[in-house]
């Protein structure tokens, strides 16, 4: 198999489960290390630029604990309507609020990430168009008492239930609505310089 970090340790910078399964099914091996970094972004950036600025302040915040042979890779991920940026859900009530607001509609998911080295860093960002089914109260209710989706943004994760009923069509990389998107991580890892 191909592995595009043969010379490199790679660390991932974050505790998403998500993110974990995503790069063992990509076959890489990597320790994680996850930081208390401030994701609270500047209002004036844009959609793309907000998760790019919080995919890099996650990799400054462990960028001093690498070792000269290690590789970081830190994500950002958020759900975007228009100019409305949504969170992850503090409770029910948060979380059925933002539900119906996809219902029927159409979101961006946003991701950035950033990959660095002692020396080196880039971001990247990857946008996916979602286009979600009118969602009744009942079908809204029974998802978030069984799969409390707190730990999404959006309140939702598209390879549970309520993408499988309610999810028509993407644009896009659908691994990024999950919440990290691999292709692009897999090309800009192959590229990345080579230690001599």
């Amino acid at each position: 198999m191909l592995v595009p970090t043969d010379n490199y340790k790679l660390v991932l910078g974050s505790g998403s489960p998500r993110r974990k399964q995503l790069l063992t099914d990509l076959g890489l091996q990597f320790s994680v290390r996850v930081s208390d970094a401030d994701e609270s972004a500047p209002d004036s950036l844009s959609p793309t630029e907000t998760v790019e600025w919080v995919a890099k302040s996650k990799a400054e915040a462990l960028r001093g604990s690498l070792a000269d042979d290690e590789l970081l890779i830190t994500a950002d991920t958020e759900v975007w309507q228009e100019n409305y940026r949504f969170g992850k859900p503090a409770n029910v009530d948060e979380a059925r609020a933002m539900l119906n607001k996809l219902s029927g509609a159409t979101h961006q998911v946003i991701s950035g990430f950033c990959l660095c080295d002692q020396q080196t860093l880039h971001t990247y960002h990857v946008s996916t168009t979602v286009y979600f089914e009118e969602l009744s109260e009942d079908v809204i209710d029974f998802y978030i008492a069984e799969f409390q989706p707190f730990d999404k943004a959006g309140a939702y994760g598209i390879q549970e239930w309520i993408g499988m009923i309610g999810i028509h069509r993407i644009e896009g990389s659908y691994y990024n609505v999950v919440g990290l998107p691999t292709s692009q991580v897999f090309a800009a890892l192959k590229a990345w310089p080579r230690k001599a």
